[in-house]
């Protein structure tokens, strides 16, 4: 662990995201590379209520908050999830992440007709981690592959374009190979749209026992901050929301020095890079979000999520 005097910090530039952890590290999967655990036994965080969300909702306004995140563990466990959503429409742009094996059409439908209501948009990023099973399986669990694809022909039934994000289990090299494999699985299940974002492994939580976890000297020092662009990465733009106060960021929402309190007011201070993950992003960028511009306009888009060095 390096000195509390070597760390470089980040300053809040401004509050663009906010993210919602409304299942808490409840989820129907155990995936095998979750960097929080997530499990149908994991009761480390629990659900946000809908007063909860609408609460800092209302707080979000006055920070200029410009689009809104929900994730888990599954963000549909939560019963409450669809009025979440809705409720959000109102105030801005909204991303659902979820594994897409427990849809159910009268909550498309609902969210469908939200969406086309109001003025922004809803979407929903789904985690499949492979094109086949052989790939996706061994890190989801037996059958989770079939469940999720299903779930994707759910989603463009009812008019959504999901992005579909995988952690890259594989070798670099192989990306090209797995993302046109890829596109053909999801032309064939009637999206002929892909839209495909490839996310680096985190080595926090299960990923630890999967492979390995951060060596210590996996950390951004002052000196790696100096001429880089301290936007891309998510802590100078976004905080977490879960029942047990306010974190940093999404990905470090179960690690020591992460909260960063009860408001959002008390989070308008600088955050520093101590943890293995800091250096992710500072690899890759912001990866947690989807900048719009990635996504739109293009046939068969895709982001490897490698937005800085």
């Amino acid at each position: 662990m390096i000195e509390a005097s070597a760390a470089a910090f980040v300053e809040l530039h401004g509050l663009d995201e906010l993210w919602f952890q409304v299942a808490g590290t409840r989820c129907n999967l155990s995936c095998s590379h979750c960097f929080i655990s997530c499990s149908p036994h994991n009761d480390l965080f629990g659900f946000l209520s809908l007063d909860d969300v609408r609460s800092v909702l209302v707080e979000s306004i006055e920070w200029g908050v410009r689009e809104y995140y929900f994730t888990g563990g599954e963000p549909f466990l939560n019963p409450d999830l669809v009025e979440m959503l809705v409720t959000a429409l109102g105030y801005g742009p909204v991303t659902v992440l979820t594994n897409a094996t427990v849809l159910k059409d009268e909550w498309l439908l609902r969210l469908r007709a939200a969406e086309e209501q109001g003025p922004f948009s809803l979407e929903y990023r789904v985690s499949i981690d492979g094109p086949d099973p052989q790939t996706n399986d061994p890190i989801r669990g037996e059958g989770t592959f079939e469940r999720a694809i299903r779930g994707v022909e759910q989603l463009v039934r009812h008019g959504a374009l999901p992005i579909i994000t995988m952690a890259r289990t594989w070798p670099d090299h192989r990306d090209d190979e797995v993302l046109g494999r890829f596109r053909d699985v999801l032309r064939q299940h009637g999206c002929n749209r892909p839209r495909l974002k490839i996310l680096p492994r985190l080595k926090l939580g299960a990923e630890v026992e999967r492979t390995e976890g951060y060596a210590d000297w996996e950390r951004v020092s002052p000196g790696m901050l100096e001429g880089f662009d301290s936007t891309q990465l998510i802590c100078s733009h976004s905080r977490t929301v879960t029942d047990r106060g306010i974190f940093v960021c999404p990905i470090l929402v179960d690690q020591p020095g992460a909260w960063m309190g009860e408001s959002l007011a008390e989070t308008d201070r600088p955050f520093p890079l101590e943890h293995g993950a800091c250096m992710t992003c500072y690899q890759y960028g912001a990866i947690c979000t989807n900048p719009s511009s990635q996504f739109h306009g293009q046939a068969g888009e895709t982001d490897r999520g490698e937005g800085g060095r």
